[in-house]
């Protein structure tokens, strides 16, 4: 209601701001999701947390044995080797004091990944039982995590016109700033759910990792986009692409055929 909002926020400027937007026939109303999407969407939010929570330990035990000297490679693995032979070994140029807190991050971090575990497990299970997901699945860049993630945020998908609109409301739509009959396209809008369009940027990603192994009519197009454009676009443009492919997917009953 905040772009229909006259002055101060107050319960009669509420109300008139939601009296004005219900009279905008242009207005995208939320679909209305189920009990077992909101609690799968739960699930997907508290993984995020935990990967931001993760990230930040690690980035916080880095930062204190640096300022002793102690620098650890890229990664989750080597930074755990790499505090563990630290923290254990007699001779290292560190007090007793840092080798206690060495060991109590090791402890938080072994906590947060075990979370991880659990609810990766809990997400194939879902995933396993349901035949929307399985059949997102078979587009190539779509996982269990991703598959999952779009049944739980997507609601209804006949809400949207086509799948050009679904990749609009994901942020994937390139930003306008047109005017006087010229057309000035922009970066992508970046709006709707950031962590599900994250995972499309990232399964797109991925794709193009591996898109030299097949030449099927989707990798064909994958690697025309790549050698015109820079890994960055070519990486959005394939995100949009799975994005309209999913939506055809959840409003239809077929799978994804890319030969």
């Amino acid at each position: 209601m905040k772009p229909f909002l006259v002055s101060g926020k107050n319960e009669a400027n509420d109300a008139a701001a939601t009296c004005a937007a219900v009279t905008r026939s242009g207005i995208h109303f939320v679909a209305i999701k189920s009990a077992e999407q909101q609690s799968l969407q739960s699930v997907h939010r508290m993984r995020q947390r935990l990967i931001q929570e993760r990230t930040a330990k690690s980035n916080q035990i880095r930062s204190m044995f640096a300022e002793e000297g102690g620098i650890f490679p890229v990664g989750l693995p080597q930074l755990r080797k790499g505090v563990v032979e630290l923290v254990n070994n007699p001779d290292s140029p560190i007090t007793a004091l840092l080798r206690r807190l060495g060991s109590m991050y090791l402890e938080q971090l072994k906590a947060l990944q075990q979370w991880l575990d659990e609810l990766a497990a809990e997400i194939a299970e879902i995933f396993k039982s349901n035949e929307a997901c399985q059949r997102l699945a078979t587009v190539p860049g779509i996982g269990p995590v991703i598959a999952t993630a779009l049944v739980s945020s997507v609601g209804d998908p006949s809400q949207f016109r086509n799948g050009r609109q679904f990749a609009a409301w994901l942020g994937l739509t390139p930003r306008q700033k047109s005017s006087g009959g010229k057309t000035r396209l922009g970066g992508i809008t970046k709006r709707g759910d950031t962590y599900l369009r994250t995972l499309l940027v990232q399964g797109a990603r991925a794709v193009m990792h591996f898109v030299n192994r097949r030449d099927d009519r989707h990798s064909r197009w994958i690697k025309a986009v790549m050698q015109r454009r820079h890994v960055s676009i070519a990486a959005i443009a394939l995100a949009n692409k799975t994005a309209r492919i999913a939506w055809a997917i959840l409003t239809g009953n077929g799978c994804f055929r890319g030969a």
